[in-house]
């Protein structure tokens, strides 16, 4: 059994990867995150107010690791506009806010790591 599940949302779809190391896991977040990052970008959408762009996500990569009471997720949304939003946590999130160039992948494992 894999130790780490690769959630893929994009659009409609959802696709599951599993990797036996983080190392594995992160790397291909990476590819997928690319992947939908060359993708076009989503349009405003007007729906009481206006959602533009970088408010509508595109689709979501994520790491997660363990069972229901020792599970650690992290991953990425990748905006409309192709920009990226690295978070740590399941249903509640936090945000991350790297510093400028640093590596969101880099991040993601080692918030895995604890």
């Amino acid at each position: 059994m894999a130790a780490f599940t690769l959630t893929i949302r994009s659009g409609p779809s959802v696709e599951r990867e599993s990797h036996e190391t983080l190392e594995d896991a992160v790397g291909a977040l990476r590819g997928h995150v690319e992947a939908i990052q060359a993708t076009d970008n989503l349009p405003a959408v007007k729906m009481l107010r206006t959602f533009e762009p970088g408010q509508r996500v595109k689709g979501r990569v994520e790491i997660s690791t363990g069972k229901i009471f020792r599970r650690r997720e992290a991953g990425v949304d990748v905006m409309g506009d192709g920009s990226i939003v690295p978070f740590i946590g399941g249903s509640a999130r936090d945000h991350l806010d790297p510093p400028e160039g640093a590596d969101y992948a880099r991040m993601i494992a080692a918030a895995l790591r604890g």
